[in-house]
């Protein structure tokens, strides 16, 4: 149950590992982009600018972020990543923030890669912060037996499994590719009196609006938001500092 709104209340924040993935891409004129995981869309359309000619290809697994970005004019579908296959004149495939919601997604590069043409580009982030304070506290609280029972299909209870720079370079690599891999942890200044609950409300708390209704949804925030505040206290100048660790791989067939 993604929410595109509240996506977008800090898109800022969030397109800046896009911009810095897609900038190391050297395609000039692809035949086909494809943004695989395409949220809202606010992104996908700065592709299309960039490579007007291309046909452009933008898909998501979450029926509210492909009306968001049908709602942009982008020709958005619904599908699983785990399902897609490129298509043979695909050139470049953007998958932004997507691959740490898919369990054993490292399997599924090198196959990519073999479908792919030479020459093509597959570039890819995942956010390596599943052990920074925000997780752990929502998992210290998911855990609680409150919680426990009604979270414990959601999979908010096991830490996301991603790779670091080497891992997936060693995958690609493997694969024929060259690869460029690197990590950067920005440190995001937040403003609000819960900013840091609003920001794990728009990704990391997704699968816990989704199992818990209304009422229950409220009631684990407001449990939720002390034990944030202790982990990131506020500045004095009204300013909340969050360390924001990513993952990004571009590799070259």
């Amino acid at each position: 149950m993604w929410d595109p709104q509240q996506y977008l209340r800090f898109d800022d924040h969030r397109a800046r590992p896009y911009f810095e993935l897609v900038g190391r891409i050297g395609a000039e004129k692809p035949r086909r982009v494809v943004d695989l995981g395409c949220g809202p869309g606010n992104l996908t359309v700065q592709l299309a600018q960039r490579w007007p000619d291309a046909t452009l290809e933008a898909a998501d697994s979450s029926p509210e972020m492909v009306a968001a970005a049908q709602a942009r004019g982008l020709d958005a579908r619904l599908a699983d990543v785990r399902e897609w296959q490129p298509a043979p004149d695909t050139d470049v495939v953007v998958c932004n923030a997507v691959l740490q919601w898919v369990p054993g997604h490292p399997e599924l590069l090198p196959g990519w890669v073999r479908a792919l043409p030479e020459g093509a580009w597959l570039a890819f982030q995942v956010p390596g912060n599943f052990d920074a304070p925000s997780h752990r506290a929502i998992r210290e609280l998911a855990g609680q037996p409150q919680w426990r029972e009604r979270l414990t299909d959601s999979g908010i209870l096991e830490p996301r499994a991603v790779l670091d720079p080497a891992g997936y370079a060693q995958i690609l690599t493997g694969s024929g590719c060259s690869v460029d891999a690197w990590e950067t942890t920005y440190l995001q200044a937040l403003g609000g009196p819960d900013p840091v609950l609003e920001w794990v409300t728009g990704t990391a708390l997704t699968p816990v609006r989704t199992a818990l209704d209304d009422a229950a949804w409220e009631q684990f925030r407001r449990e939720l938001a002390p034990l944030l505040h202790a982990a990131y206290p506020q500045q004095p100048d009204g300013t909340t500092w969050l360390p924001f660790r990513r993952v990004f791989v571009v590799a070259h067939k």
